[in-house]
Parts: C-alpha cells; sequence; structure tokens
C-alpha cells in the first residue's frame, strides 16, 4: 500500500490524500491554467491518465482474477450493487432536481453512481473487520476492470449528449486513454511486472501525482469557465446530505442483503466494504475525459462521497473487528490482508485512514 503523502495525526479523521487533493482544487482556483498553459496542462493529463491505466494494466495479476472467478456469486453480488443498484438511486434522485439539487451537482451525484468499486480501501477495510480479504481484493479488480468499459456505456446511456458534454467522442477517448492503455499493461505485464513490483512505492507516487494533475486540469477548465458560480454553499450542505443518506443506503442493503442470500460472515463483511463504495482513482480519470471543463463540478460529488466512506467505513469495520466470529475457524478469512499492490490498481486513498483503521 502507497505511503500517504502526509503524515497526519492519528486522532485526525480526514484522509491525507482528500486533504492533498483540496489543496490542488485551491491552486486552481488561485492560479488556473490558461492559454497555453492550459494546452500543456491537458497534454500532460491526457498522457497521465493512459499511464495511470497502463500500471493498472500491468499489476493486475490475470492468473489471480481468473483463480477468483470460483467465487462468482459473491463477485457478481459486488457488480450488481455496483453497476445496477447504485445507477438505479442515481436516477431516483433525479426527484431532487431542482428543489434540492442543481442540475449541475445531479450530473455529478448521477456519475458517482456509475464509477466502479474501490479496490484498496475494500480490502483495507475488510482485514480490519476479519472479512474475507481473498475475496475482496478480486471483487475490487474484477469491479475496476469492468468499469473500464460499463462506466462509460451508462453515462451515455443516463446521460446522454446532454449530460454534461458526453458525445461519442468521449466514449472513443475513453477507448484510447482508459481501454488501450490498460491492455498494453496486461500484454507487457510479463515483462515490465517484476519491474513495478520493486518500484511499487515510487510509482504509487506516480500514481497519485497523476490524479492530482488530473484535478488540477479540470478544475482550472471549470474557473477560466466560470461554472463554480452555478452553486451554492447551501447546495453544496444538500449535496452532503443526500450522499449521507445514499452511504447509509448501500450500507444497509449490501449487510443485510447478502445476509438473506446466505453468504458467511467474512463474505458478507468483503460485499459491504467492495459494494457499498466508490473509487476516486477510477472514476476521476473517466470523468475528465467524459466531461471535459464541466470536469470539476462532476467530480467533486465522488470526492465529497470518496471522504465520507472512507471515515463511515473506518469506524464500521472497528465494529466488525469487536464482535465475536462464531466461523473464525477459517484461518482464510481473517488476518492482514497480503499486499493488494500487486493485485490492483491506483490506491483509492486510504493511507491516512481515521485512528484505528491504519494497517
Amino acid at each position: 500500500m502507497h505511503r500517504p503523502l502526509l503524515k497526519l495525526p492519528s486522532w485526525l479523521p480526514v484522509d491525507g490524500y482528500i486533504l492533498a487533493l483540496v489543496g490542488t482544487v485551491a491552486l486552481a482556483a488561485l492560479l488556473p491554467a490558461r492559454g497555453p498553459a492550459a494546452t500543456v496542462a491537458g497534454g500532460a493529463s491526457t498522457a497521465a491518465v493512459a499511464l495511470l491505466f497502463f500500471l493498472y494494466g500491468a499489476r493486475l495479476s490475470t492468473r489471480e482474477a481468473l483463480d477468483g472467478l470460483r467465487h462468482w456469486r459473491l463477485h457478481l453480488t459486488v457488480l450488481v450493487c455496483t453497476f445496477v443498484v447504485f445507477p438505479l438511486l442515481g436516477l431516483a434522485a433525479r426527484l431532487l432536481v431542482p428543489t434540492v439539487l442543481p442540475p449541475s451537482l445531479y450530473t455529478g451525484l448521477l456519475f458517482l453512481c456509475l464509477v466502479p468499486s474501490t479496490v484498496q480501501s475494500s480490502i483495507a477495510f475488510t482485514s480490519i473487520a476479519r472479512g474475507n480479504v481473498a475475496a475482496a481484493i478480486c471483487a475490487g479488480s474484477f469491479s475496476s476492470i469492468v468499469g473500464i468499459v460499463v462506466t462509460p456505456l451508462l453515462a451515455a446511456l443516463v446521460l446522454g449528449s446532454g449530460g454534461g458534454g458526453f458525445s461519442a467522442d468521449s466514449l472513443l477517448s475513453i477507448v484510447c486513454q482508459l481501454l488501450l492503455p490498460f491492455g498494453a499493461g496486461q500484454l507487457l505485464r510479463r515483462w515490465v511486472g517484476d519491474f513495478i513490483a520493486r518500484h511499487k512505492r515510487v510509482l504509487g507516487y506516480v500514481d497519485r501525482g497523476s490524479i492530482l494533475l488530473v484535478v488540477y486540469t479540470a478544475f482550472s477548465a471549470g474557473m477560466v469557465q466560470g461554472i463554480w458560480h452555478q452553486v451554492s454553499p447551501l447546495r453544496l450542505l444538500c449535496l452532503v446530505g443526500v450522499e449521507a443518506v445514499l452511504l447509509a443506503t448501500m450500507l444497509t442493503g449490501t449487510s443485510y442483503g447478502s445476509k438473506k442470500l446466505g453468504f458467511g460472515r467474512a463474505d458478507r463483511i468483503a460485499i459491504t466494504f467492495a459494494g457499498s463504495k466508490k473509487s476516486l482513482a477510477a472514476g476521476l480519470p473517466m470523468a475528465s475525459v467524459l466531461f471535459g471543463a464541466q470536469a470539476g463540478l462532476a467530480v467533486l460529488p465522488l470526492m465529497l462521497f470518496h471522504q465520507m466512506q472512507l471515515m463511515v467505513c473506518a469506524v464500521l469495520a472497528k465494529r466488525y473487528a469487536k464482535r465475536p466470529d462464531p466461523e473464525a475457524t477459517d484461518a482464510g478469512h481473517g488476518g492482514a490482508a497480503p499486499d493488494p499492490t500487486g493485485a490492483t490498481g491506483p490506491g483509492d486513498g486510504v493511507s491516512a485512514l481515521p485512528s484505528g483503521a491504519r494497517r
């Protein structure tokens, strides 16, 4: 797991990487890239996204992913939660426009419901809660792979040409900037996999630096075009409330739903954490491609939801860990998680978890 960019006090329940993102947004607000600088930043952002997904493809062990298919019921449950239940809840939130949410923030909320699940944070919380870590690794990896294809297709279906700039050209850009680099990483894994494993700490900074560059470019474009005048502090507060309800609904649904489906305790924990969260690492690059200059507002709900899910799930994981486990006879479902960087993609900002959630 990547070391945090910022080392925070253990009592501070704020993800250090989120603070880095907030600082990047502030920098874009004060010194947005304009003119030739915007062109250079845009080109660098495009290259960074391609590099990000190349590294993701090169890290992912195809053999481990195929082995994980044996637990197909669990993975299918997570995929349904991520790409069916979440989008349906997002579509239902359309009833809140315009009384609670303006159309610009609703578009970002709906996009949030379309992105894949987290990888590293799902693994970390599942490990803390003594759940099925191996299943969390595979479920997060499958969700990320499926999301590279499904998220743009769902965006085309539910957002359409009027959804913040989405178009057929955006879909083509997704293929060129995400799918092709990911496929190249998989093809070249045989030759570059060992190098990436040896330098995973340094490349972790490349991952996060790439995402910060994407955020800076997106928010700079928003500042130049004046899109931030569309949102008031009261609307942002309403957005936080809506996302709190969304997270509570998914946590409750995955927990009780997996129990009704007959999964054991360890599997239910993995489903709860993998099926209720969304990936900032995957969502930000996709939004920059799909929404262009409108990406700043489009990713704001995702950034808020990401921090909220880390804080809530850290508390939830500790509570799971304190409960007696009647199924503790299977040693494979407990203990510390293996290093996920060999089987997962870009980090999800869990290096600076709240107190008690650090690994």
